[in-house]
């Protein structure tokens, strides 16, 4: 085992650091070049230090940060209180956001009901739709600044060696923490988030419009390029009311594709054409969805893509009924318990492509943030305050949310 360098060595060239994780492993010596600081921060001894430093060297923090913040805290399965909590302290490799607004994703009530196949952090703070401001950052960090304006996302951290990293496939990393279900996210007013995969704005983006681009926009975007689509082709997105569907139906307009917008009322349809879908299917009322979906094309032949969002499983067993032959099911809603079944056969002798797609990595997010900021697509969504989340899990459960929730951290 290598020795434990001293506290502090300092040389005109080099500082040697024993690079240490949030949990106190000891991972590696690194060699990182430091000029002499002008102003002498450190004694030539290093007796004594003039300025504050965590046990890597100097942490750049805002004056104003407070000790306490609201959060919203998942404390067991379903159930989730709003206290006051200790603000945390980022890592070396890591930032606190001061979060001014977060979105509020279907996401977060599963990590609530703690139903799916997955090992939740008990207590956790939920939410991965986060943008606000940097207040405070650890010293190894050079992407971003204090006052920095940012987003937080679904994927906190990832490895960056793994097979799956190395092919910008980070969200399949065996090591990815999650925001919000794996380790604390942005329902809580300061948030510590792994600098690397932070989503920065320019300084005149409006954060509460932005915030859900950070998962909606992403996660639909992604999925509409797993559909494999080209410019003047169909694609059927099933829960297009929701907060993926609303911006789903914006992205895909833009990328040049019809869209056929499935779901369920009368107000839901509106909103789905008022965003730019060339025909809306209501599942309510339809008789037969498999020959509606397929008559809402050109030659009755059904659209080359299909996007399911849903929170039900019923729309996951009947989109290879509907979908073009040689055409792509892209599946990302994923409501608890459920299964994709279909027919061997025809899946066969119609070459029917199946498959999942997850979240996207930090170039999808530039793309998706790209489309935003030039105005071409925007998430229908009201403000509310942080301590009325609640009230939002309550509408997500008798699925009467058009658009997105967006809170409001200070409220």
């Amino acid at each position: 085992m290598l020795p434990s360098p001293p506290s502090c060595v300092v040389s005109k060239r080099v500082v040697f650091l024993s690079q240490v994780t949030r949990r106190g492993s000891l991972s590696r010596l690194v060699h990182i070049p430091i000029q002499q600081p002008k102003d002498r921060f450190y004694s030539s001894r290093c007796l004594h230090r003039t300025r504050p430093y965590t046990r890597f060297g100097i942490m750049s923090k805002a004056a104003d940060i407070p000790k306490e913040q609201w959060a919203q805290v998942t404390e067991k399965d379903g159930v989730i209180t709003y206290k006051k909590i200790p603000v945390p302290t980022p890592g070396h490799d890591e930032v606190l956001v001061n979060i001014k607004y977060s979105g509020v994703c279907h996401t977060d009530l599963h990590a609530l009901d703690n139903d799916w196949p997955l090992p939740r952090k008990t207590p956790v703070i939920g939410g991965h739709e986060g943008a606000g401001v940097v207040v405070q950052k650890g010293e190894l960090v050079t992407n971003v600044d204090i006052g920095d304006k940012v987003g937080v996302k679904w994927l906190m951290s990832t490895c960056f060696h793994c097979t799956f990293c190395q092919q910008a496939l980070e969200s399949l990393c065996p090591k990815a923490q999650l925001s919000g279900y794996t380790t604390d996210g942005t329902f809580q007013q300061y948030c510590v988030a792994n600098a690397a995969h932070l989503t920065r704005f320019p300084p005149q983006t409006d954060l509460s419009a932005v915030a859900p681009i950070m998962c909606a926009g992403l996660t639909v975007y992604k999925g509409l390029k797993e559909s494999d689509t080209r410019p003047g082709q169909y694609v059927a997105i099933v829960g297009a009311g929701g907060g993926l569907g609303t911006i789903g139906i914006q992205y895909a307009h833009a990328m040049g594709l019809n869209v056929i917008a499935i779901d369920g009322g009368k107000e839901k349809g509106e909103a789905c054409k008022k965003l730019g879908a060339s025909m809306y299917i209501d599942f309510k009322e339809s008789k037969d969805l498999v020959a509606d979906v397929k008559k809402a094309t050109h030659d009755g032949l059904g659209p080359q893509g299909v996007v399911l969002l849903a929170p039900q499983e019923q729309p996951f067993q009947q989109a290879t009924g509907y979908v073009r032959s040689h055409g792509t099911v892209v599946c990302i809603g994923m409501p608890a318990g459920a299964k994709v079944s279909m027919p061997v056969f025809d899946t066969v002798v119609r070459m029917i492509k199946v498959k999942g797609s997850y979240v996207g990595n930090r170039e999808d997010t530039a793309e998706a943030l790209d489309f935003f900021l030039r105005g071409k697509v925007h998430a229908p969504y009201k403000v509310i305050g942080l301590s009325q989340l609640q009230s939002v899990f309550a509408e997500m459960r008798a699925n009467r949310v058009i658009g997105r929730y967006v809170m409001d951290m200070s409220k």
